[in-house]
């Protein structure tokens, strides 16, 4: 492996600005590895991720063609903690293998100095064990809602439920090697990521 390469983690709440910051970033010539992305790859139709989801949840949470009803199954995780553990239990192994092997192979491409591990779940399920450093994005809670809401066209409720479902803020907040504050414009953000590109491009991890 090669030890200039930094693996950088990017965590935080639901619609603090992750993926605003992962874009600047790879603007500036990083590499991204997005959980997200890896999410969905793992529980694609015909894979064995997705056929214990339906042996757990039923086939009312696929879609006519076979492929997963996202917006379903989340409505049934967000609402139950329980029921949120057993869907991770299926999936999040499925995702540390494939971001485990992901990491590995573009650290050893050519080239490649700044890699971006985008995870919202990254100290929830310990994959802060993958990253050499760990930015968190933070965001005030009350604009943190007006963007949930708008994004993802939910109720007030029901996107209070989703921010409730998290781990708090302030405890990644308190995990975290560098953090970067969304809660202004897009252009106080931007400012943030340059003052703090110098440092992620000379820091070789420890």
């Amino acid at each position: 492996m090669d030890g200039n390469v930094l693996i950088l983690g990017i965590t935080g709440n639901i619609a603090s600005g992750k993926s605003t910051v992962s874009k600047e970033l790879a603007r500036r010539g990083a590499v991204i590895v997005d959980a997200d992305q890896l999410a969905r790859e793992v529980v694609e139709a015909g894979s064995s991720a997705l056929k214990k989801i339906v042996d757990v949840f039923g086939a009312e949470v696929l879609k006519n063609d076979g492929h997963l009803d996202r917006d379903k199954l989340g409505q049934m995780v967000f609402a139950d903690v329980k029921v949120r553990a057993m869907l991770n239990r299926i999936v999040h192994p499925e995702i540390a293998k494939k971001s485990i092997e992901r990491l590995q192979e573009l650290k050893q491409r050519e080239g490649v100095s700044l890699i971006v591990y985008e995870a919202p779940l990254l100290f929830e399920v310990g994959a802060e064990a993958r990253v050499d450093k760990v930015l968190v994005v933070k965001i005030d809670p009350v604009e943190q809602l007006k963007r949930l809401q708008v994004r993802d066209g939910l109720s007030e409720a029901a996107a209070k439920e989703r921010m409730a479902a998290q781990m708090p803020q302030q405890q990644k907040i308190s995990r975290a090697d560098y953090v970067i504050d969304n809660s202004g414009s897009v252009e106080e953000t931007i400012h943030q990521v340059d003052s703090l590109w110098p440092r992620l491009t000379v820091t070789a991890p420890v």
